[in-house]
């Protein structure tokens, strides 16, 4: 057993309202620059949706992630060493601009500097890269509250595989049609394809807490890790000719901050801890054979801070004591291990993604009383969990591999959850029926009410810091954790040409060319 800490992060989707906010903070921090334009470490995608980048999902056309060979080894889906030396500068597996989107802003110098006249000035879409006139086909979030749905939802990966392999036909009518929110960043997964992918050796996996990063120095910009990662969540600045990805905000993580994606979260749906596995056995966990496997392999990876000979062999291999500590307070452990509620994003990429998520059911609420029954009762939100207009088939799909028995069992959880707590509230006498059927206690339910509903702050956030030696100099680096620094990769300047401003990446600071007229020359 050799025991490794990984930083871990799990999304309540059931709490998300899709406001972007952690998006727009995370695009001002750290692409607030020249050359990656269209980049967005964090995305909110609607589903069903295509995703960004465009039907990112399908990995029989991008390749990314693992595949199995013939005698049940590990390869990456992106072929062999000889075929990917041999695409090196003509990859035909990387998404093309188009298939991210073409990042516009708007021409306000129309506005502030058209002459008086009989007709309205207007600000025509410009391309944020070239700064020619352009038209706006797609964007980061076009499937956003289903605004595509009646032309795009069927080209949703996740929907086409439903129809094509198991006959399900989803219905995109008015009244038959559903979504929610999915939040993504890097899943800095136990077993990055993107690393294995990488020739020059830059993309990694640091060692004190499971963080994958790219050394700016080392990278060639060969791009063969925007292939390899199935979540393309890799991107290349076209700038600087190197990739970058998501940081997990580590300048701020190092000093027990929360990444600025989970600080600034109006639905305060994140929650980030230590998780403890067994090295040794990731790419055993990633090699089974059967995909529905993959995700209790993967949890079975996790080891008990509280099992002293887990304490025990951590503190050999290194870890300091107030990292074993914060695994015992962890709360993505509890809802990942204890109560078995947060599910990884599609495990059949076998990269043992990190981010993971507990499934939406508000929609089971509000569809069970808008039927006239108690939409609260556990005895109706029982039957109707597989009667919701998100099928659990499709949830499965995105979080177990097809399997929707770990499926319905959290959404289960958390209807009895709702039932029990409802009725403490109420002071009445709780039934403990659905409790049993669940596989929860009284104390379970009550703790994991508390987890998800009333958590405060540092019980969401359990990140110890990198060391308490060091604390004063990264207290400095959190405060300034975008690339855009002095020598950095982002080699500051301008994030477009002259006389136009990007308001998505404008640092906020200062009166920027072509925003506002100029009065200062006393016109």
């Amino acid at each position: 057993m050799r025991v490794m800490a990984q930083l871990a992060m799990v999304m309540n989707l059931d709490k998300c309202i899709g406001c972007h906010t952690c998006s727009v903070t995370c695009k001002q921090t750290w692409t607030n620059r020249g050359g990656v334009e269209y980049v967005w470490f964090n995305n909110v995608e609607t589903r069903p949706g295509q995703g960004y980048p465009r039907r990112y999902e399908d990995q029989e056309h991008w390749r990314g992630g693992w595949e199995l060979d013939r005698k049940g080894r590990l390869r990456l889906r992106g072929g062999s060493r000889l075929r990917r030396l041999a695409s090196l500068f003509a990859n035909p597996d990387m998404p093309e601009l188009d298939d991210y989107y073409q990042p516009w802003t708007y021409d306000y110098r129309n506005l502030t500097d058209a002459p008086l006249g009989d007709d309205t000035p207007v600000a025509r879409p410009t391309s944020a890269i070239t700064g020619a006139p352009t038209d706006v086909r797609w964007g980061p979030n076009w499937d956003d509250d289903l605004g595509g749905m009646p032309e795009h939802a069927d080209a949703d990966p996740v929907v086409a595989k439903l129809r094509d392999e198991l006959g399900l036909k989803l219905k995109f009518e008015f009244e038959q049609s559903f979504m929610f929110y999915l939040p993504r960043i890097c899943e800095h997964c136990l077993n990055p394809s993107c690393v294995a992918s990488c020739p020059s050796g830059a993309m990694y996996k640091r060692v004190e807490d499971g963080i994958v990063l790219v050394d700016q120095e080392q990278c060639r910009g060969w791009r063969m890790c925007v292939s390899g990662c199935p979540y393309k969540k890799v991107y290349f600045n076209h700038r600087t000719g190197k990739a970058e990805k998501c940081t997990f905000c580590y300048p701020r993580v190092e000093v027990g901050q929360p990444t600025i994606c989970s600080e600034t979260c109006v639905g305060r749906l994140r929650y980030i801890g230590v998780l403890l596995y067994d090295a040794d056995r990731v790419s055993e966990a990633a090699a089974v054979t059967d995909d529905h496997a993959l995700y209790p392999a993967q949890r079975d990876l996790f080891l008990d801070p509280d099992d002293p000979a887990v304490a025990a062999e951590a503190e050999r291999a290194g870890i300091p004591h107030d990292w074993i500590e914060a695994a015992r307070r962890s709360p993505v452990r509890d809802l990942i291990c204890t109560y078995q509620v947060a599910l990884p994003l599609h495990p059949e990429y076998r990269t043992m993604p990190m981010v993971w998520y507990i499934p939406p059911l508000s929609p089971v609420v509000d569809a069970v009383a808008g039927t006239g029954f108690d939409g609260e009762d556990a005895g109706n939100l029982f039957g109707a969990i597989d009667a919701l207009r998100i099928p659990v088939e499709y949830l499965a799909e995105l979080f177990t591999a097809g399997d929707a028995g770990p499926v319905r069992a959290s959404l289960r959880k958390l209807a009895v959850m709702r039932s029990f707590m409802r009725s403490v509230n109420l002071g009445e006498q709780p039934d403990a029926a659905p409790l049993d059927a669940a596989g929860l206690t009284t104390e379970e339910v009550r703790s994991m009410y508390r987890l998800l509903a009333l958590a405060k702050y540092d019980e969401r956030y359990v990140i110890p810091s990198a060391g308490i030696g060091d604390a004063h100099e990264l207290e400095s680096i959190a405060t300034t954790c975008s690339l855009d620094t002095d020598g950095g990769p982002g080699m500051g300047g301008p994030p477009l040409k002259s006389g136009r401003t990007d308001l998505f990446v404008w640092s906020g600071r200062g009166r920027p060319d072509g925003l506002f007229p100029d009065t200062r020359a006393g016109s």
